[in-house]
């Protein structure tokens, strides 16, 4: 059972409402699984079940497996922290630390995990925003604030603050929603790139955007996996009516 997650059985609640209704899913390993549907249907919840941090909501709670390499991440004894470690995440929108330097945003991660002597410091972050795309264009503003930048390149300092500590799996969650649409073709080009190295799981809302970046989608409709499948195969040929209703606009 190695190699990428595998999801069973899962479901999630706020409070007494139950959002995910028993999601079985395998998200392969350096592959990027993009999720689609329409506002509401559970899109951003099922990838925040992935790294635990849907638990961190008040009154949240989740029932089933997610399993990362064979090992259950919501077994007793794991902890949520490492869990977040090594499944990073990106969020809608770009999160630097607003009252810290491009460096210190990357090396924030890196401090907490006990990487603290200044050149293996200095290495790790310029080979986070190198992974990242954005060394180059940052590399002699390190010590500005890393609000200060664009729209497009928080965002990948964002990708370069998860990406310093070696996750396994990276989420995102509608990462080019706020970004225009060079900035986009840039997150884009960089999803492609770091599929060599990682897992990638994407919510968006553009249809167009998953068909150019994932290899496989899924379906989500009222807490439900309507259907998942090679991306291509989902988009031409859906198995499902309300797949296809979906793709074709007929709602959403």
């Amino acid at each position: 059972m190695a190699d990428g997650m595998f999801v069973r059985r899962l479901r999630a609640w706020f409070g007494s409402m139950e959002v995910l209704h028993g999601i079985d899913l395998a998200i392969a390993a350096q592959q990027v699984t993009a999720i689609i549907g329409p506002s509401g249907c559970g899109k951003s919840t099922f990838i925040r079940c992935l790294n635990r941090m849907h638990e961190v909501v008040a009154g949240a709670r989740t029932e089933g497996q997610v399993l990362l390499n064979g090992a259950d991440l919501y077994a007793g004894d794991v902890d949520p922290v490492d869990v977040r470690r090594r499944v990073g995440m990106v969020f809608q929108r770009p999160n630097p630390f607003p009252t810290m330097s491009v460096f210190d945003n990357v090396a924030a991660g890196l401090r907490m995990n006990g990487i603290s002597r200044n050149g293996a410091l200095a290495d790790k972050v310029e080979a986070s925003l190198l992974q990242a795309a954005l060394w180059d264009e940052v590399k002699d503003q390190l010590d500005k604030s890393g609000a200060s930048l664009s729209g497009g390149q928080q965002q990948r300092l964002c990708i370069a603050r998860a990406l310093a500590v070696n996750p396994e799996v990276l989420l995102m969650d509608e990462p080019c929603s706020a970004l225009d649409p060079i900035a986009t073709a840039k997150i884009e080009e960089l999803i492609l790139e770091l599929k060599r190295r990682l897992t990638v799981v994407i919510v968006t809302h553009n249809m167009q955007q998953a068909a150019r970046v994932s290899d496989v989608t899924g379906f989500f409709l009222m807490g439900e996996l309507i259907e998942c499948d090679q991306t291509s195969r989902l988009f031409t040929n859906p198995t499902d009516q309300r797949t296809e209703d979906y793709i074709t606009g007929r709602f959403g």
